[in-house]
């Protein structure tokens, strides 16, 4: 990678890469020992690959997602309603958290892209379930031109398949906590699933996050047209 001053930074594929990587904090002192740059990396595809919605992801997630709540964040396909008590329950403001929906795979890409390239959103979490590779890296292109957070969250088939994406991770439910598989980051394989352990939130009835599988109403993206945008 070309450094800012015009040299070359290489990373070792034996090291993780750190040098000038943008990341907002994981939350987790033993994921950020795992992260290039020791946090969820901003301007790129991030893969995360589930054994089923729910199964703590969100959850995962939310210290990053507090961190950039002062701007938009964008649920986009979300599987399941969400109910706004919810954003409470997370520590997110209400009112930062936009739903959209579209009826086409194709809108829902398109949104994806305008979304990434508003440059007004913290971040973008996008559940799909198919996604051609010509469509992730169009998507990932339009991220290179953001400072946000973008998520793709994807069955775990999905690992099989090629992805621009530096850093892809298999997440699977275990007791109080999530297992994560690195499919692929820049640095070297980790053989051994790490274990993170999650936060208890009072709406959780089980290890499957139900809070993670229903979908909130919230203001609509001025940038994005209102027949994408469902009030619920």
């Amino acid at each position: 990678m070309y450094s800012e001053s015009g040299g070359i930074s290489l990373w070792r594929g034996s090291q993780l890469a750190s040098a000038r990587v943008n990341v907002v904090p994981c939350g987790s002192e033993t994921l950020a020992a795992e992260l290039p740059g020791g946090g969820w990396p901003k301007g790129a595809l991030t893969d995360l690959l589930v054994q089923q919605p729910g199964v703590g992801e969100m959850r995962l997630l939310l210290p990053a997602l507090r961190a950039v709540a002062q701007r938009r964040i964008a649920f986009l396909q979300p599987p399941h309603r969400f109910q706004p008590e919810a954003a409470a329950y997370w520590g997110l403001p209400e009112t930062s958290i936009n739903v959209v929906r579209a009826q086409k795979t194709a809108d829902a890409l398109w949104a994806g892209e305008q979304i990434l390239r508003a440059g007004t959103f913290g971040a973008l979490i996008f559940w799909q379930t198919h996604v051609r590779p010509e469509a992730l890296r169009r998507l990932h292109l339009a991220a290179q031109t953001s400072e946000s957070l973008f998520f793709m969250v994807r069955p775990l088939a999905a690992a099989s398949d090629t992805s621009p994406a530096p850093l892809r991770i298999a997440v699977r439910p275990a007791r109080d906590s999530v297992s994560l598989e690195f499919v692929k980051r820049r640095g070297p394989a980790r053989d051994e699933p790490l274990v993170v352990g999650l936060t208890h939130s009072p709406i959780l009835l089980n290890r499957h996050a139900s809070v993670d599988r229903r979908v909130s109403a919230a203001p609509q993206p001025r940038s994005l047209p209102a027949e994408l945008v469902v009030h619920e």
